[in-house]
């Protein structure tokens, strides 16, 4: 068992459960030893503990198809994605559950819904991002907010320069920022991974003066304490930095949204930054398939497959691909041809 695995503190059940409630946890105690946060798991399979439950569900045998297609429908999914994401959990369940020989069939046999023309993520260019880090400096104090702006204008400059989970930024300590070196440590993210990031100094010039923001503030923090804090105590929630980026930031970007694109979200600050690192390699002469190890290890992906999700082809990757493949299919000229 990794060391992320043992940090995470026993499950406990919450009220009356099912038949279930036992095998559920062994489930996600098992699935987290093996570095998965199974966050959203433990959320969805939760729900369908306590459905069963308002069911009045005694025996394992009596969870049958209808069973799982009546608590699909409880929790309606408009979009395909998010229908399939909840089916996969409790299917992968009762599939672990067959492999323990506790039942010899599964009763998922609902079909995942078809996927059709997913839109594309609306990617960040630079001078927007540096409008939307301008906009959250000037973010005005809040009661339970103080130095509202040059906290979320630091973490949004954090999230865009080195692309992020909105998770991992929240969960950054103090400890966790080396000025001297100018590097951040990531611990414990998606999967166990910890990775050391860089700063560009830009970055690193941000993160000094707010570091000496916070601590004329709240004093000197020690090395565990969060990075990003309304009282100095916990840390900034994910939510909280949704929310402002949704509700204040976002509307006064007046951005034009491009037909077939999606909404812009703080995720796509992520993803922004792999597609300008995969543009920059192709306008370096640099053979991009060659360097994307280094980019999925930069993002904490478990590997490089992970990371091609994330690479939108644009309008500018396809012109510096199309210069690339000119240059390299282009006959020599003969001698004495200009």
């Amino acid at each position: 068992m990794n060391a992320q695995a043992a940090k995470i503190p026993p499950i406990k059940s919450r009220g009356k459960g099912s038949p279930l409630t036992d095998t559920i946890m062994r489930y996600l105690k098992i699935k987290r030893a093996f570095g998965c946060r199974f966050n959203t798991e433990e959320r969805s399979l939760r729900l369908f503990d306590r459905f069963l439950a308002e069911q009045g569900i005694t025996r394992i045998d009596q969870i049958t198809s209808e069973r799982v297609d009546r608590f699909l429908a409880s929790r309606p999914r408009l979009e395909p994605r998010s229908f399939n994401q909840l089916l996969g959990c409790v299917r992968r369940l009762f599939e672990w559950v067959v492999e323990q020989g506790e039942i010899s069939v599964s009763p998922v046999d609902t079909p995942a819904r078809r996927e059709t023309g997913r839109r594309l993520p609306f990617l960040f260019e630079p001078p927007t991002l540096r409008e939307l880090i301008r906009l959250a400096e000037r973010l005005p104090d809040a009661s339970r907010c103080p130095h509202r702006g040059p906290t979320q204008a630091t973490i949004f400059a954090v999230l865009a320069t080195l692309g992020l989970r909105i998770g991992e930024v929240s969960r950054l300590t103090c400890g966790d920022v080396d000025l001297e070196r100018e590097t951040l440590l990531i611990r414990n993210s998606k999967f166990g991974k910890s990775r050391v990031l860089p700063c560009d100094p830009r970055l690193a010039a941000r993160l000094r003066t707010y570091r000496a923001l916070r601590d004329q503030y709240f004093g000197p923090a020690s090395p565990d304490a969060p990075l990003f804090s309304w009282q100095g105590r916990k840390p900034v929630h994910p939510n909280s930095i949704r929310r402002t980026f949704r509700d204040h930031l976002l509307p006064r970007l007046a951005l034009t949204i491009p037909p077939g694109t999606s909404q812009p979200c703080v995720h796509g600050l992520r993803h922004s930054l792999a597609v300008r690192s995969l543009l920059r390699w192709y306008r370096e002469g640099l053979d991009p398939a060659a360097r994307l190890n280094h980019l999925s290890t930069f993002l904490g992906h478990v590997n490089p497959q992970s990371t091609a999700v994330y690479l939108t082809i644009t309008s500018e990757l396809l012109e510096a691909a199309n210069a690339r493949f000119e240059a390299y299919a282009a006959p020599p000229c003969k001698e004495g041809r200009s």
